[in-house]
């Protein structure tokens, strides 16, 4: 499905695949606003399309953001809602960097009107067709499962100290899946011997955005679990962020394996 702001492709299985942060372009009228370091786009989820070459062979569902998190962040409230009270976080329009560098040129700030025109234009058809694909997905399948695709730098000392695990899972404290999921999940990463290549942790600095918890409703049969995944495990780090085919390849039959492991519980 082709729309302006995101990518669509309808699959075959009551799976879907969203990445939210994988989006790098900037429009005019916001570019005008930013700082130079904007341009670099350090903060994107990148490559992760390629990363998950995966999706049509297993006949999941995929969206992805087209624009840019730096103009509005897809995976948070429209409200604004701090995801972690108490902690630095970045918020709905972003106004600096991971690395607290300003992204907005002084006097260039959004206004309210500004972030509400975004939210229109950017956050809004995002999530109806996210919605609507899960209704789908439950109302064929009897069940939905959102798999949050996510990547973040190794070490991001404004949220964590030291080098992050190298896959961190996230349900929201167990709250937007079954148990039972994490605990397949688990299992399979015990199982796998590609998996012991990898440090994983369920619930630690990522519980999971605004996607998996507003989505995540195992009550009603739809079962979030977000991935985020360290960089390193598959690109350069440092611009232009070159992706790792060598590296890549190591990591793509796990996720395969997660993926399908999750297929197999909604059976």
């Amino acid at each position: 499905m082709s729309h302006p702001t995101f990518h669509f492709k309808q699959g075959q299985v009551p799976l879907l695949i969203s990445m939210p942060h994988v989006g790098t372009q900037i429009p005019e009228e916001v570019a005008a606003q930013l700082a130079p370091v904007a341009q670099i786009k350090a903060d994107t989820d990148w490559h992760l399309p390629q990363l998950y070459n995966m999706l049509d062979e297993l006949g999941a569902s995929l969206i992805h953001a087209n624009y840019s998190r730096y103009v509005i962040d897809l995976n948070r409230s429209s409200d604004d809602v701090n995801l972690y009270p108490g902690q630095d976080t970045t918020g709905l329009c972003p106004t600096d960097t991971f690395a607290k560098e300003p992204l907005y040129a002084e006097g260039q700030m959004p206004t309210q009107a500004e972030v509400q025109r975004r939210v229109q234009l950017y956050w809004q058809p995002y999530h109806q067709q996210l919605q609507a694909e899960l209704a789908r997905l439950r109302e064929t399948y009897g069940v939905a499962i959102l798999w949050e695709a996510h990547s973040i730098a190794s070490q991001v000392p404004r949220f964590f100290e030291g080098r992050l695990p190298d896959l961190n899972f996230g349900n929201a404290d167990q709250t937007s899946c079954d148990l039972s999921l994490q605990t397949a999940l688990e299992q399979s990463l015990k199982n796998s011997s590609d998996a012991k290549k990898f440090s994983h942790i369920f619930n630690g600095r990522f519980k999971g955005g605004y996607i998996t918890r507003q989505y995540g409703q195992p009550t009603k049969n739809i079962h979030a679990m977000q991935l985020e995944m360290s960089q390193i495990l598959y690109m350069n780090e440092t611009a232009p962020f070159a992706y790792r085919e060598d590296l890549a390849m190591q990591v793509q039959p796990l996720l395969k394996t997660l993926l399908q492991t999750c297929l197999t519980w909604a059976k």
